[in-house]
């Protein structure tokens, strides 16, 4: 049965850009019912390089609005989230035989300036041998350039997204997919399906937007009905994570001979996360997987740069995306634009569609600021941008907007929760910021944090995640809401998918 009054935005997908897109209508006070098939950011939003960067090597295509766009969002993230999105410094060893090192210092000099850095420090040359950095890479590599990037917990990032979204009024709906969507006149009449307890639900909307990322095209061909869909072109992205490979906290960036880069960046504390390789993909999004061939050409990357060596045989996870790039008929799939195009479909007395092609992580809220630009005419919207210099949900660990001293906090965190081990208290600061108050309640030791289920997770956490972050299934949390699947023992993971069985259901009510 549809609602009385029409909503103003029905999003598809809950992946970065769809739940950016939900948050900012939501902050303009506009009704938003956003809908995902599965978990939030199960799709590319979780399978990235976890990085919020300017994308260095964007700069050889010529890349200068992408790039420029997002270096100044580094910043503006690390201050709405630096709990979940921290300074990483990358070490580039010098290859002559690849790039001359004043194109690379050109380089750098364009991406220390073209974005208004105020709190990253800069490039520098620097001679490996008296370096941190220069202890596992082959002795034949002497010069390297160090910059500077972010990193993010890309899972989190969309979680918060979210959350900020249904405190702002929105309606977020997981495991619950989009049957049809069809224009009447001039509104949209959509019919949502519970894939859970298989309800049906039907509501109207002013407005629709399609962040479906890979499934953008199926989207509009099987549940609206449009022939819009040309121009994507699907790029499978894998990584490896292999037992730390160095024990210092700079991340590298490898130049290869084909043209690609590859990243080798500190991971969890024990691993090394290696990434990311371009390949174009046909089959089902959802079964994307990392290939013996991709597994095979992360190792061989690195092991050109590092004194030791890994094989196939030391990979303890992979994980693929694939990213929904618009096709601007490159050849190399390396080559393509990631940056995003927005396809506005608009009809005199027929209600609005937009359909989100391409974009990164990094670039996602102003991604959503330009849908908006581009909705809100039509829709009678007059509220002015926002996210700007808005917080994500558990950013205010400082005093104001701007303090990224997570260490200040940090400690601070310990002080005042001195009964909490240590790693533990490090652990609920880092993924759950100023939120982790929420976590711990009226608790004065560890019994007041419910039954451990092991390994350090305690009742406290998942219900919080249940009730606030709509945990469903044990790869909800430890694959996407963090990254305990590394870490937990089989029978940890074990209990805490019995308890989600008994407990989960009633937490979709937050939605």
């Amino acid at each position: 049965m549809a609602q009385d009054k029409p909503l103003d935005i029905v999003v598809i997908g809950g992946g970065v850009n769809g739940t950016g897109i939900a948050r900012d209508a939501a902050g303009r006070g506009l009704s938003v019912l956003l809908c995902e098939k599965s978990d939030l950011g199960s799709g590319t939003s979780s399978a990235s390089t976890k990085l919020i960067h300017g994308g260095l090597r964007y700069l050889e295509q010529y890349e200068f609005r992408l790039v420029r766009e997002s270096l100044m969002e580094r910043e503006v993230l690390l201050r709405a989230a630096p709990h979940i999105i921290w300074p990483m410094r990358f070490v580039l060893p010098h290859n002559k035989s690849l790039r001359p090192a004043w194109m690379i210092r050109l380089g750098l000099f364009l991406y220390d300036h073209l974005g208004g850095r105020k709190l990253l420090p800069g490039s520098e040359g620097v001679k490996l041998a008296d370096h941190p950095s220069g202890g596992p890479l082959k002795d034949d590599m002497t010069k390297g350039f160090v910059y500077s990037d972010c990193w993010v917990q890309d899972a989190r990032l969309v979680v918060l997204n979210a959350i900020d979204a249904r405190e702002r009024g929105a309606e977020v709906l997981t495991r619950t997919e989009c049957v049809s969507a069809r224009r009447v006149d001039e509104l949209w009449e959509i019919e949502l399906r519970d894939l859970l307890s298989g309800q049906m639900r039907k509501v109207s909307a002013r407005a629709l937007v399609n962040a479906a990322g890979p499934w953008v095209a199926s989207v509009l061909e099987q549940r609206v009905g449009s022939n819009r869909a040309a121009g994507l072109r699907m790029i499978k992205g894998s990584h490896i994570v292999v037992p730390a490979m160095f024990d210092h906290d700079y991340s590298y960036i490898f130049q290869n001979p084909d043209g690609r880069i590859v990243f080798a960046i500190p991971y969890e504390k024990d691993y090394t996360l290696v990434g990311t390789t371009d390949v174009e993909y046909e089959g089902d999004p959802a079964q994307v997987a990392c290939s013996e061939d991709e597994i095979s050409y992360l190792c061989n990357a690195v092991n050109e740069y590092f004194k030791s060596e890994i094989a196939p045989k030391d990979v303890v996870w992979t994980y693929s995306g694939v990213r929904p790039l618009y096709d601007d008929a490159s050849q190399n799939a390396s080559t393509i634009t990631r940056d995003y195009v927005l396809d506005l479909d608009e009809q005199a007395g027929r209600a609005p569609m937009l359909s989100v092609f391409g974009g990164k992580i990094t670039t996602f809220r102003k991604l959503a600021e330009h849908a908006m630009e581009k909705l809100c005419p039509l829709i009678a919207c007059s509220a002015p941008d926002w996210t700007a210099t808005a917080m994500l949900p558990g950013g205010d660990i400082g005093t104001q907007y701007g303090d990224v001293d997570f260490d200040a906090f940090v400690e601070r965190f310990k002080k005042q929760h001195a009964w909490l081990p240590q790693e533990l208290a490090w652990r609920y600061a880092r993924n759950y910021g100023a939120r982790a108050a929420m976590i711990l309640g009226d608790a004065k030791d560890l019994s007041g944090l419910g039954q451990e289920l092991g390994d350090g997770i305690y009742e406290a956490e998942l219900s919080y995640l249940v009730e606030q972050e709509w945990l469903v299934e044990g790869a909800d949390l430890l694959w996407r809401r963090s990254k305990l699947g590394l870490h937990v023992s089989k029978e940890t993971a074990a209990r805490i998918e019995n308890w989600l069985a008994q407990h989960a259901l009633a937490g979709r009510r937050a939605g």
